[in-house]
């Protein structure tokens, strides 16, 4: 079955998965942008690749993800893929860890708070983000 690939769905996608409102991309794209162009955008189903590319900058995402992402084909891939009761385990059923507790707190301390540092940053970003939009 052939599948086709609507650009401007997959734009909406990894826009709605960032948490990037319709007008903050318009911001970010330049004063000729507005929430309704946008959405006209998210609609079509090839894009230029000039702006493809400057939307692939915006959001920080690969050209590539938006020419060939399709979800049908990613949801078929994962349900082919994974059987629960045939792969209920890999090798042996009876494995050995050999896992040092207080190692594993600590990395999982470490990552709780380079993640809240990136909440930080990514607030401040957003902050900004308002600024623009109430100054204009």
């Amino acid at each position: 079955m052939d599948y086709k690939i609507y650009q401007g769905r997959n734009v909406k996608r990894f826009r709605e998965m960032l948490g990037i409102k319709q007008e903050a991309l318009a911001l970010d794209l330049g004063d000729d942008w507005n929430q309704k162009k946008i959405s006209l955008l998210e609609q079509k189903e090839t894009i230029e690749n000039q702006l493809l590319e400057k939307i692939s900058e915006v959001l920080k995402i690969p050209v590539e993800a938006f020419q060939n992402f399709d979800e049908e084909q990613a949801v078929n891939i994962i349900s082919n893929t994974f059987n629960i009761e045939k792969d209920a385990y890999i090798g042996n059923s009876k494995p050995t860890f050999n896992i040092n507790p207080i190692e594993e707190i600590k990395k999982l301390h470490e990552e709780k708070i380079a993640l809240y540092e990136r909440m930080l940053k990514e607030k401040d970003e957003m902050m900004g983000r308002l600024e623009k939009l109430l100054e204009k």
